[in-house]
This record gives C-alpha cells, sequence and structure tokens, in this order.
C-alpha cells in the first residue's frame, strides 16, 4: 500500500505506530534522531511521513527536518504529532507544509483517517502532474525506411533499462525527439524529462542552473537536476559542458547526489542520463577538452541517429506529418503534396536535417496557398532548376563547359545518385522510376561507378573511387 517513515524519540510510540501500520497493510521505517530520519529520506523518500515535533539528543527538531523534506522532496506528505501541542506549533507546521497536526495522545482511527487521506491526496496531485506533462511532451518518431527501423528497434530495446545513453548524430537530426521516446516509453515515464542544452548556458553559471543554489536572503532555488528527481535528464551537446562542471556531474552519476551552490545539505536525486553530442566525443577526450571517465560513464548505449539524407524514404512520411502537426497547432492550411513536390523535397540537400525539413514545411504553409496541393514551384531549393519564359532548363556554368559526352556523364551520374538515394538504395523502385530495366540500370551503374553500400541500416549510392576500381 505504501511506505511510511515514522520518526520520534520515543521508541515504544513509533514501534506502536508501525505495528498498527503493519497491521493495516503498509510497511514502515523508523527513526529516533533527526539523523536518522534524514538518512532514511536520502536512501528513498517514503509515501508518507509521520513526525514528532520534539525530538531529545537531535541537531533538528520537527520543524527543521520539515523545512528540509518539504524542500527537497516537496511531494512526501508529513503529518506532524506532538505531545506539547498548541495552536502556535499547528500553524507554524501548517505554514511549513505539513499535511495535518496530530496531538499525543493520539485516538489510533484519526490517526489512521488522516494517514489514509494524505495519502490520497499525494496520489491525485501526482497522477494530475503526469497528465499535465503528458499533454506536453510529445515524442513522435515517424518513418519507415530501413534506416528509421534500425534506430527505433534500437531505442526500443533501451527503454525498459535504466542505463545511460549517448545520442550522435547531425544537428538536427533528431536526437531530443529520440530521447524523448525513450522517456516516454520507459518506467519513469511519469517522471519528469528535463532538457539541459549546454551550449546555450553561460559556463559561469552551469553550476548554478545544474545544481541550484540556497543561502541567506534568497531562499532555496532548485536546479535542473532537482527538477528531473525521478526521470529523465537529457544532456544536449555535452560536449559544450565545462570541464569543471564535467567533473562534479562525474561524482552525481557515482554518488547520485550534490550540494547546491551555496549550501552546505547533500540532496539525493534518482536520476536516467541520456546525452548528446554532434562532435566525436574520443576526439574531445584526445584534446583534453572532455573527461575520459565521464565519456565512458556516459557512452554505455551508444546510438547513432541517421541524418535525413540517409533516410531520403521517410521524407514525404514526415512531411505529411508537419503539415498535420502545423493544421492542429497552428491553424495552417492543411495540404497535400504532389509527387513533383515530393520528388523535390527527396532531392533537396538538407544540412539542418529534419528540423530543416520542419522549417520548409512551416514556411510553404504560411506563404503558400490555402487551397488545393503544394507544387514543386512552392518548394524553395537549391535542386530547383531555373527555367526560361521558353520553359528551356537554364544549364550551369560548370556543365555548359563540358564536351556533350562529359556532360552527360555527369549528369548522368549525379541524377541516378540522386534517385537511388531518394528510394533508399531500392533498384528495382528506381528502375521503375526512371523507366529504365532492372538489368539495364545495373549496366548503366557499374559504367559511371556507381555501387551501393549500408549505412546506418540503409543503402546508399556513392561512386567508386576509380584508382580503387582499378586495383580490384
Amino acid at each position: 500500500m505504501g511506505d511510511i517513515l515514522i520518526v520520534d524519540d520515543e521508541r515504544d510510540i513509533r514501534e506502536l505506530i508501525s505495528d498498527i501500520l503493519k497491521d493495516e497493510g503498509f510497511t514502515t521505517r523508523l527513526a529516533g534522531t533527526s539523523d536518522e530520519a534524514m538518512a532514511e529520506m536520502n536512501k528513498e523518500p517514503p509515501s508518507l511521513m509521520i513526525l514528532d515535533i520534539w525530538l531529545k539528543d537531535s541537531r533538528m527538531d520537527g520543524i527543521d527536518i520539515l523545512k528540509a523534506v518539504k524542500r527537497d522532496n516537496p511531494d512526501v506528505p508529513i503529518i506532524i504529532i506532538s505531545g506539547h501541542g498548541n495552536i502556535e506549533i499547528a500553524v507554524a507546521a501548517i505554514k511549513q507544509g505539513a499535511y495535518d497536526f496530530i496531538e499525543k495522545p493520539f485516538n489510533i482511527d484519526q490517526l489512521m483517517v488522516v494517514i489514509t487521506r494524505a495519502m490520497e491526496t499525494s496520489r491525485l496531485r501526482r497522477e494530475n502532474a503526469d497528465l499535465r506533462r503528458k499533454d506536453v511532451i510529445t515524442a513522435d518518431m515517424v518513418g519507415s525506411s530501413p534506416a528509421y527501423r534500425t534506430l527505433k528497434s534500437q531505442l526500443d530495446k533501451v527503454t525498459k533499462s535504466n542505463g545511460r545513453v549517448m545520442l550522435t548524430g547531425a544537428s538536427g537530426a533528431g536526437k531530443e525527439i529520440a530521447a524523448r521516446y525513450i522517456h516516454v516509453n520507459s518506467d519513469r515515464a511519469d517522471g519528469p524529462f528535463v532538457s539541459v542544452n549546454s551550449a546555450s548556458i553561460e559556463p559561469d553559471r552551469m553550476e548554478e542552473v545544474l545544481f541550484g543554489r540556497e543561502g541567506a536572503g534568497r531562499g532555496v532555488e532548485p536546479g535542473l537536476l532537482e527538477q528531473a528527481h525521478g526521470g529523465v535528464i537529457f544532456f544536449d551537446e555535452i560536449a559544450d559542458m565545462p570541464l569543471g562542471t564535467q567533473s562534479k556531474i562525474l561524482r552525481v552519476l557515482t554518488d547520485q547526489q550534490f550540494q547546491r551552490v551555496g549550501g552546505g545539505d547533500k540532496v539525493r536525486v534518482d536520476l536516467r542520463v541520456i546525452s548528446s553530442t554532434t562532435r566525436n566525443l574520443e576526439d574531445e577526450v584526445d584534446a583534453g577538452t572532455f573527461r575520459q571517465e565521464l565519456f565512458h560513464r556516459l557512452n554505455v548505449v551508444p546510438i547513432d541517429v541517421p541524418s535525413l539524407a540517409d533516410r531520403r524514404e521517410d521524407i514525404p512520411e514526415l512531411a505529411t506529418h508537419f503539415i498535420e502537426n502545423f493544421n492542429k497547432v497552428q491553424g495552417l492550411p492543411l495540404r497535400a503534396l504532389t509527387e513533383e513536390a515530393i520528388a523535390m523535397l527527396q532531392t533537396m540537400k538538407w544540412p539542418g536535417n529534419v528540423r530543416q525539413l520542419k522549417n520548409v514545411i512551416e514556411r510553404v504553409l504560411i506563404l503558400g496557398s490555402e487551397k488545393g496541393d503544394i507544387a514543386a514551384s512552392e518548394v524553395p531549393g537549391e535542386t530547383q532548376s531555373e527555367e526560361t519564359d521558353e520553359g528551356r532548363v537554364v544549364l550551369s556554368g560548370g556543365l555548359a563547359s563540358l564536351p556533350l559526352r562529359e556532360a552527360r556523364e555527369l549528369f548522368e551520374r549525379e541524377y541516378l545518385l540522386t534517385q537511388i538515394n531518394r528510394f533508399g538504395g531500392n533498384i528495382s523502385r528506381t528502375a521503375g522510376f526512371v523507366g529504365m530495366e532492372r538489368s539495364a540500370l545495373h549496366r548503366k551503374l557499374k559504367s559511371l561507378n556507381v555501387v551501393t553500400s549500408s549505412r546506418s541500416g540503409a543503402r546508399v549510392a556513392t561512386v567508386l573511387d576509380e584508382e580503387t576500381s582499378e586495383d580490384a
């Protein structure tokens, strides 16, 4: 039913309360001093605490313990008991966050009623917080390409573990979406997901942002680590974290506790850590800008998030998803894509990856027509051919300066490379689109030194180096 921590300096009383609660199906822990109480809290927060105001031979009284517990574990309901009860103590306890106050000698039935109500209130608050959190956090994984299926399979394998995950990949490829997918499909889905963008935080503020601050006149300001307690903390662009902060994060990973800036008490946290980077962290370790031990702690399960160029087959599905989402959230027109527009999107360069595709779709919906399908002419991109008024394609200067044979070979190679990669290395689909027999296409690719190979779980077309071809 629930774990209840009983704190009272009188052994007989705490054991009596414990026996009664055990008979009702609860599990209990006992503490006779403030140090024992805080040690139990740091091991694992209970579902509820029963706390005596007056504790002999303790450095903290009940009100001090109440303040500390409410500061670090605000969701734990606390019932105050005292044999010296008066209205001032009761008011002080309630102001500091106590659920209720019961005077000794207490009636057992009354105590059980208060405990039951406190536990139910706490449960409802957690459920409401969970519902609000789920409304905000989305983790839409969209795609069907081999590269996408490989990524999703790897993510599914780590969702049920508590292992630390390192997501690598180009900027905009969807590393945070992957991290959120792990979170919402894990046993920590009811806990918070807190993202830390290491590149956007000033180095001299990093520790205050992460660990929080406390001090005279300021009260307690919880940091992002505390806010992520019980859930997931996502260190985005971990390579940008200052070296000094890296050593402190390493201690947090080891001890699962830390001190706030300006504070003296240890704050215990229960976290799962997911990190991401666009850099090669092993190179950063060699350069002395990233701590080797921290790298090994974070890189327990490395997962590569493929770029959009490695999953071009997913572009139509992603674009449609973004169109539907913008219609739902912003009220932008719900328009379909023409085949020509899809081909344009699949053959464009995407240095900004999925994030850039999303921005392009939003731009088209804002600036384009409110009705009708999206045409290729509405899609902004470098790959669009310039046409004259007569409908002729204007050649680039480089292509126009070549002899016909070389220009034709260069065009055919680039055209077929683009189409093969557009269809995820599927030669049959490419042959069907370009209007060639599959065997004829294979012969043409061989004559152009075009080969396909596996990368990020997908087939990718590249040009075979001529020297390598001759050696073979």
